[in-house]
């Protein structure tokens, strides 16, 4: 006869047995780039996002034969997760870290902290950039501020790629005319952000 402590163990086993086990979380793989746009070794991914958002730009005076052409005066877009949570938004503002120069931003939608950054390589090469869109990019971090309560999902971001790119691309130089001056255009956009720390 099967004594009580000898039962319990085994329901305990079977309980353990039918358990799925738990797995890791599984590290992010770095995407494939075109040449000047890998990350040096030592610094990982630790975040993506999914941008959809537009690129913005304005008609202001240039020195083009019209004198005036299309000016880039940055992004506005939501970054989602892969769960469709949204968890980053990206614009333009001053790095106060930088003499209040501006430069593109991103900031964690939880915790507030923000990181700056600035363009150090870019790439139009057809093998991987679709045709229409905005260029891929690697870009450097220029600044880190934490949250008002010490938010830090973003510190230690030293790297950005912007990848998988579609839309974007600034309007015909033919729209933007004298006449036009101060016209805003806000062109659709998704890309991919890669964060390495």
């Amino acid at each position: 006869m099967t004594s009580t402590k000898t039962y319990a163990l085994i329901v305990a086993m079977s309980i353990t047995l039918t358990v799925p086990a738990q797995t890791a979380p599984s590290r992010l793989i770095p995407p494939a780039v075109p040449q000047g746009l890998g990350v040096e070794a030592g610094w990982n991914p630790f975040l993506v996002a999914h941008a959809v958002g537009t690129q913005n730009y304005i008609c202001a005076p240039a020195n083009t034969v019209s004198g005036v052409d299309w000016l880039f005066i940055g992004p506005q877009a939501t970054a989602f997760d892969d769960t469709g949570e949204q968890v980053l938004t990206h614009f333009q503002s001053k790095n106060p870290l930088r003499n209040n120069a501006f430069h593109a931003t991103w900031q964690h939608s939880k915790d507030t902290s923000a990181v700056w950054a600035t363009r150090l390589n870019g790439s139009l090469d057809s093998a991987y950039v679709a045709p229409g869109a905005i260029e891929w990019l690697l870009l450097e971090v220029s600044g880190t501020q934490l949250g008002p309560l010490s938010g830090s999902k973003l510190a230690g971001t030293k790297y950005i790629q912007r990848v998988n790119t579609a839309g974007g691309v600034k309007p015909p130089a033919t729209e933007c005319t004298p006449q036009s001056v101060n016209t805003r255009k806000m062109v659709d956009y998704e890309a991919d952000y890669y964060f390495y720390r």
